[in-house]
């Protein structure tokens, strides 16, 4: 059974809902939550630098010369379906490093795609400082209004030009290999990976994708200080999700200096284990070792 076919199902509170989750001896539903290696301090963080965090799974805070832009988030204990006061869904196995609640006012979000480990509502509804929101095609119907000023749905080699109260800021969507149903019945939603540019420098979000020669084209839109790339999910998900190796090879083709490695350490969604993914992310970084930005659920670097 695939990705795609596992079916959760809930009771009266889900109804007929069907869910795209992994087969379920591969989800981890219980159990303790690490903490995280680090806890970031975006307090810190200088608006004349750019300074980024993995917060776990794709989830990154960036702080772009002063404009804080947050990908994917996925910021409690569990993803999946909200039912009344709490969510049914695979618990974390590392917790986020920072809580919702301490995150800074956020003024842009990137949401790649529609699953549930990708766009996560109770998360959004979290959010402080009601940021604007960068969506895949279709998918801006999922989104909760209650905290954001606005969806733009964007879609491949489209851009939106956002200005926020703390400057401007360019979003491009750019083609990767992945799919986007939610449920069971909606693969008309699109996904997204995205190069984010201000004041002359150029960052590429890759969300989520597996192997695909696209990443050479991405590389007119350079050049980039960084790659933010998955290198989680692949076994046995190899047409959805890039290896390690694969990942880094993507981000050599489109030019990126630094690679900075997100989905993996966080849920239990695939069958390779929990430190495989980032130590053949080292491995084929072995001759370029300062190339790797960041290692741990919590780790900061400044990019530029």
């Amino acid at each position: 059974m695939n990705r795609r076919g596992f079916l959760l199902a809930a009771g009266a509170g889900l109804g007929a809902a069907a869910i795209s989750l992994p087969p379920p001896m591969l989800v981890r539903m219980t159990g303790n939550v690490l903490p995280a290696a680090h806890t970031p301090d975006p307090a810190a963080w200088s608006d004349n630098r750019i300074t980024l965090a993995w917060l776990g799974h794709a989830t990154v805070l960036i702080n772009f010369y002063g404009v804080r832009v947050l990908t994917d988030p996925a910021l409690f204990r569990r993803i999946g379906v909200d039912v009344r006061l709490t969510t049914v869904g695979p618990l974390r196995l590392t917790a986020c490093a920072v809580p919702a609640a301490q995150l800074p006012d956020i003024d842009v979000v990137l949401l790649s795609h529609a699953h549930f480990d990708h766009l996560d509502t109770a998360s959004l509804e979290a959010l402080r400082g009601h940021p604007v929101v960068v969506s895949a095609p279709k998918t801006a119907d999922l989104v909760p209004r209650g905290r954001v000023v606005g969806v733009h749905e964007i879609r491949w080699n489209q851009a939106a030009y956002l200005r926020t109260r703390r400057g401007d800021l360019e979003v491009r969507a750019v083609e990767v290999k992945h799919w986007g149903a939610r449920l069971n019945h909606d693969g008309y939603r699109g996904y997204n990976g995205y190069v984010i540019r201000r004041e002359g420098r150029t960052l590429l979000f890759g969300g989520d994708t597996a192997l695909t020669r696209v990443f050479a084209e991405h590389r007119r839109h350079g050049p980039y200080e960084a790659a933010i790339m998955p290198i989680g999910a692949y076994d046995p998900y190899i047409y959805n999700h890039c290896t390690p190796e694969q990942a880094v090879a993507m981000a050599d083709a489109a030019g990126a200096r630094l690679f900075a490695p997100i989905h993996h350490k966080t849920f239990r969604l695939s069958e390779e284990g929990f430190n495989e993914p980032i130590e053949r992310a080292e491995a084929a970084l072995v001759k370029e070792r300062d190339r790797l930005a960041v290692r741990e659920v919590g780790d900061t670097v400044v990019i530029a």
